[in-house]
């Protein structure tokens, strides 16, 4: 997919593949009729790494790479994470926000040229009832990211056996790549 076409999305979903060693997930397009579209990205991480990266390609032949995001960190309760394109060239960053964290998961998210990106879990309650009921950890939840109280962009979890999200972008500016790493990052990174 050309860099035009995928900024031109304000709709995505995620979804996630069950697989034993590895998490892979593939990012769609929303069709006109709200169905799922065409695959966008597919991204793999894997499981139990000292330094997390996660790689993310055009498709699931895992041929040409799109997008990256690593730790700056080794096991860092808050650790910050880089967001490169398939050059290696930054486009942005994002980072837990360890202390806000302890109640409502908080996000930081920074592309250069906009104002920083705050994402926090809508629902106290769930996010409450996700931390102290383990049985509970399957509850969907939704976050809403905006700069300066302008919303930016959300990311809902939706009801299920797998994870799937619907991310909805607000604003122009943000780079789909960057949204795209968070939400995969949302799933991936969100029990650590």
């Amino acid at each position: 997919m050309q860099l035009d076409s995928l900024q031109a999305q304000q709709r995505f979903i995620v979804r996630q593949r069950i697989r034993m060693m590895v998490n892979q997930y593939e990012v769609h397009s929303v069709a006109p009729d709200g169905s799922e579209g065409g695959l966008l990205a597919f991204a793999q991480q894997k499981r139990l790494a000292f330094k997390e990266q996660v790689t993310i390609y055009t498709d699931d032949s895992k041929q040409y790479p799109l997008l990256g995001f690593k730790a700056r960190q080794r096991l860092d309760l808050g650790a910050t994470y880089d967001v490169t394109d398939h050059a290696g060239t930054p486009i942005g960053l994002f980072r837990k926000d360890f202390a806000q964290s302890l109640l409502r998961s908080t996000w930081h998210v920074e592309q250069a040229g906009l104002p920083q990106i705050t994402g926090q879990e809508r629902s106290l309650p769930v996010a409450l009832l996700r931390r102290f009921v383990d049985s509970l950890s399957w509850l969907p939840y939704h976050f809403d990211f905006v700069a300066n109280g302008q919303p930016v962009f959300s990311v809902d979890k939706k009801w299920g056996l797998r994870d799937r999200y619907v991310v909805d972008i607000h604003h122009p500016q943000i780079d789909r790549r960057l949204v795209i790493a968070m939400a995969v990052g949302l799933d991936a990174l969100q029990s650590r």
